[in-house]
């Protein structure tokens, strides 16, 4: 396949060093623009990025010249990159996205601006696949030559991917979440250490809110124009905890059919995506890890498991509220935010989400 010439939005920032890190030797990608705040536009990435993931910043990158996030910068400066991915903060992303969208580009986002609007796809390739069919109406209804596809919150994504084989089974009918967050999710520079060393804050704004309405889209079915939610209740309590990268979520979830943990396990352990995804390139070859040790999955031991595109889960037991309870672990800034991305805008690709135009 040629290589698309893609753009990185918001790329000094954590999240887009890791799209740039990603991206760097992607075998359908290649980086043609890099865009950052006002502070850092005009000057070297190498110089305007203070690089804080793991290994070496890329060479090809360090001398690109940051951009603004304007379809006037990036037309002038890299006219074929028609392929967008978004790490801009949410604030920013929910003007800026839009308006990219509305010149013509495709807009795989991280933010959480245009998750949960009615024609904007949130999508988790192994999960939802058909919800692309909503970009159509989201550009007839908008005017839009170019479109936006979500990706979900990072702890959404380590929860909805152990739910979907579970709902297609059993029918998930009640979630209790609670998930103990790693720093990094909160960006950079982040937690300040003298809040997090020593400490578990049992707050993160916004994120409750998140986990207790995204998994319903995720899990639900397009009719007509819209997605029509997946009839399930969740309660949600977040926690940050002093670990560097891994979500663990605990749950407790209640079935319209009552399974055995074994059966859970088994079902988990079984699962597959269609064929097409699972040939995407950043797709993992085991999706679900099912540990059966009684104190897996953990942070520093599971979350690179796959490259860091798989979800661990383990303690699969009965649940003396509801029926089953289980750990899930995700790897936030990889599964959860830029890897997760990228997965979506292989599917586009391989499904011909985008035309010629954008392309």
């Amino acid at each position: 396949m040629p290589h698309i010439p893609v753009a990185i939005l918001g790329a000094t920032g954590a999240v887009g060093q890791r799209f740039v890190q990603l991206l760097a030797d992607h075998p359908w990608f290649h980086i043609a623009a890099l865009t950052g705040s006002e502070r850092s536009a005009g000057q070297p990435y190498g110089r305007a990025c203070r690089w804080v993931v793991p290994g070496e910043m890329p060479e090809a990158v360090r001398e690109m010249t940051v951009l603004p996030s304007t379809p006037e910068a990036l037309a002038a400066a890299a006219p074929n990159a028609r392929l967008l991915f978004s790490a801009l903060p949410s604030g920013v992303a929910r003007e800026v996205e839009p308006a990219l969208a509305a010149a013509g580009y495709a807009v795989c986002s991280n933010a959480s601006a245009h998750r949960l609007d009615p024609d904007v796809p949130l999508l988790i390739p192994e999960v939802n696949a058909d919800h692309l069919a909503l970009i159509p109406h989201q550009q007839q209804r908008r005017g839009w030559p170019g479109f936006i596809v979500t990706s979900p919150n990072c702890s959404t994504t380590g929860v909805v991917l152990p739910l979907k084989p579970l709902h297609e089974a059993f029918g998930v009918r009640q979630v209790q979440v609670v998930t103990l967050q790693a720093v990094s999710g909160a960006g950079y520079p982040g937690v300040p250490s003298l809040e997090i060393l020593d400490n578990v804050i049992p707050y993160i704004a916004g994120e409750e809110d998140k986990l207790e309405q995204e998994p319903r889209k995720l899990l639900g079915r397009v009719v007509g124009d819209r997605v029509e939610e997946a009839p399930i209740t969740l309660s949600a309590q977040v926690h940050r905890v002093p670990v560097f990268d891994g979500h663990l979520a605990a749950l407790s979830i209640g079935f319209a059919t009552e399974p055995t943990p074994e059966a859970v396990a088994e079902v988990l352990r079984d699962y597959r995506p269609s064929s097409e995804v699972a040939a995407l390139p950043s797709a993992p070859q085991r999706l679900l890890i099912v540990r059966q040790e009684p104190d897996r999955p953990q942070p520093r031991r599971d979350r690179d498991a796959e490259g860091g595109m798989a979800v661990t889960v383990g303690r699969i037991r009965r649940c003396p509220l509801l029926h089953i309870r289980l750990i899930s672990l995700v790897h936030n800034t990889l599964r959860g935010a830029a890897g997760g991305a990228i997965l979506n805008a292989e599917l586009l690709v391989q499904a011909g989400g985008l035309s010629q135009e954008v392309q």
